[in-house]
């Protein structure tokens, strides 16, 4: 999908119900806006409109009144961000980077599954009595398994080949160990990463198997972004591509006003990350050592409902 463009003002602009995307070209160049909302509103927009309704049919998720949580979805979503032209936050509303970051630190970093060790609760509901959410995420890439060179975990083996083999075309991970999964309490959304190297840029495809895309899409693009910028600086690459594929890419039912409110605003230009440049060791980044420059949003969404 690309920005349709009508001549007009800049910003956005609903024809005949579809949503155009417009900027204007002066003498200094284009007048910018963020490329990561565009892809945000071209996908809701596809959704609502081409997307097929879950409605009769018996879903997993409940709203917290107990009412059955159905959805307008689209199979096969593919996104591609180009990470060396900007950072993937949205601008429609705010994505809370911080706890965006402490979350894949949680996992990525810690390798933990113990909610006492994430500072946000955004994991409550899925926590057991033991206050873990089992044998998911973190849990899953602190596994050792045995290789040639000796055994690693997952992220430490794609840390290895980074340094040792760069230009391999086996540097994966996967969470969606079928043995364990009967003591998962959330069975991983995002589910596996493959890393490759073009030249001297460190590109990453993200498969995911179901997403809520109101509540979780951009946490996952820039949580995913700022994965790849943190393996790229530790592995001497900058960052380049990151392509997002979603199975499942859903709007539930009480979220569409909410989201075609949303669609309607108008981009602002995307802001800057700035990674502190002094750490070296990926077990040594710290939330602290990101910060967006030039982060302008409009208002957030409040109160927006979870399925569960």
């Amino acid at each position: 999908m690309h920005p349709k463009f009508v001549i007009c003002e800049s910003g956005m602009h609903e024809v005949s119900g579809r949503i155009f995307i417009v900027v204007i070209i002066t003498s200094s160049g284009v007048v910018a806006m963020s490329k990561a909302d565009i892809i945000f509103i071209e996908m809701c927009s596809d959704i609502l409109q081409n997307g097929f309704s879950t409605e009769g049919q018996a879903v997993r998720p409940k709203w917290e009144d107990g009412t059955p949580a159905h959805a307008i979805k689209k199979f096969g979503v593919v996104n591609r961000y180009d990470l060396s032209e900007e950072f993937p936050i949205l601008t429609l509303r705010p994505t809370n980077l911080k706890a965006a970051i402490d979350e894949i630190l949680w996992i990525w970093q810690k390798k933990s599954n113990r909610i006492q060790d994430l500072n946000s609760r955004i994991w409550d509901a899925w926590a057991g009595e033991d206050g873990t959410i089992g044998k998911a995420y973190g849990y899953q890439l602190g596994i050792k398994h045995k290789y040639p060179e000796g055994e690693f975990d997952q992220v430490d083996r794609v840390l290895y080949d980074l340094k040792h083999n760069p230009y391999s075309r086996r540097m994966i991970t996967n969470l969606y160990n079928h043995s364990d999964l009967h003591a998962m309490n959330l069975y991983p959304c995002a589910y596996s990463i493959t890393f490759n190297v073009t030249e001297n840029k460190l590109n990453a495809i993200l498969n995911q198997r179901s997403q809520d895309v109101l509540v979780a899409n951009n946490w996952n693009v820039t949580q995913y972004a700022v994965l790849i910028h943190m393996f790229a600086q530790v592995s001497g690459f900058v960052p380049g591509e990151l392509v997002h594929v979603i199975a499942d890419a859903h709007i539930y039912d009480r979220h569409i006003p909410l989201v075609k409110e949303l669609i309607k605003r108008e981009p602002f230009p995307a802001p800057k990350l700035v990674v502190n440049p002094d750490v070296r060791n990926f077990y040594d980044f710290r939330v602290e050592d990101f910060v967006l420059e030039n982060y302008q949003a409009h208002p957030q969404i409040k109160n927006i409902p979870v399925a569960v």
